[in-house]
């Protein structure tokens, strides 16, 4: 069941939480991810809001839980970090077949495809994209979790024992012709988890930071941090590297995903990474290990929502990009690989 299909019941639920809406109500769905679903949702005066629920298929509760996000999205507010403000949290499941919650629209950009950026944002905006991306990681960073109430989001130490634990038991539930995928994963997993670094500090970490999860302004300002199903409490070294891995550059060997930071304009992968470090006490001698811990997981992730696409869960996508995935796990795996070997 979707949203579209039950628009009288969001209608009356939004009408009970925000004044003077103006219908008709118009659903329509947002391109993007490929887990928990998001609708944007438009009124006849031109207000906009947004509408989060679990996907269709192979929800993971841990992952797909509509609560926790809508907690630290609404925690956050006063922090300093840029996120959007909620409206509220529905656990009720009759009104759409799945708890979800809605927050507002926030304008800008959200850059996915060298061309789009372009196309969006001056050389000297994309210029800044980096930086703005930079700035916003390290405010979350900065957060102490008991300040804002996400002092009991998850337990604080032994982050990356916890994800390897938590993520490595997807891949032990696969059989069958996904075979030699998983066997490169497994074998990642073992040498992550023999030689796991100390984390020096606690922080609220995203989980999922990259340029397609932020709105851009035009002048290339982050105006929104999105998609928080991942955030938890653990090693904000392990946010850098997610964000590095997902940060592509023009002369890569290979991309694990279309994204727009191939564009001119941007600045590379290292100079952001510096650019993180200039203004951290944190010790990146074993940034090679959170380099290769985050290529693991986005392996991981992707090997995960393959599954569900080919579960039937994503109908609407062209089988290019989904070729594009099954190569980039693989790549991955290697990746991490190349990663240990440096650390």
């Amino acid at each position: 069941m979707t949203v579209s299909n039950d628009h009288h019941a969001v209608k009356s639920w939004l009408e009970e939480r925000v004044h003077q809406i103006q219908p008709p109500l118009k659903f329509s769905v947002m391109a993007g991810g490929k887990s928990n679903l998001t609708y944007r949702i438009d009124d006849s005066s031109g207000r906009r809001w947004i509408l989060r629920r679990p996907p269709l298929h192979g929800v993971i509760p841990s992952a797909h839980d509509m609560a926790r996000e809508h907690r630290i999205i609404s925690s956050l507010l006063a922090s300093g970090v840029p996120v959007p403000e909620t409206i509220g949290y529905e656990p009720d499941e009759s009104l759409i077949g799945a708890p979800f919650f809605v927050m507002e629209y926030v304008d800008g950009h959200v850059l996915r495809h060298p061309d789009a950026a372009m196309e969006a944002l001056s050389e000297e905006a994309r210029r800044n994209v980096g930086t703005s991306m930079v700035r916003a990681l390290h405010a979350l960073h900065a957060v102490r979790p008991n300040s804002v109430g996400l002092g009991d989001l998850s337990r604080k130490d032994q982050y990356l024992a916890r994800q390897l634990r938590a993520w490595g038991r997807q891949l032990d539930d696969v059989e069958g012709s996904l075979g030699t995928r998983i066997r490169l994963l497994r074998k990642v997993r073992d040498r992550l988890a023999d030689s796991i670094p100390v984390q020096q500090q606690n922080s609220i970490v995203h989980g999922d930071y990259r340029l397609d999860n932020v709105i851009i302004s035009y002048g290339g300002e982050v105006r929104a941090v999105l998609d928080w199903e991942l955030s938890t409490l653990g090693d904000p070294l392990a946010d850098v590297a997610t964000l590095a891995v997902y940060w592509s550059d023009p002369d890569d060997s290979f991309f694990p995903l279309p994204t727009a930071t191939v564009a001119s304009g941007f600045q590379k992968r290292e100079q952001v990474v510096e650019s993180y470090m200039g203004n951290s006490s944190l010790d990146f001698s074993r940034f090679p290990y959170y380099l290769a811990f985050a290529s693991w997981r986005l392996g991981v992730i992707l090997e995960g929502v393959l599954r569900r696409y080919d579960a039937g869960a994503y109908p609407e996508a062209g089988k290019e990009e989904w070729e594009w995935l099954r190569q980039s796990v693989p790549k991955l795996g290697e990746l991490a690989l190349d990663h240990l070997r440096s650390d």
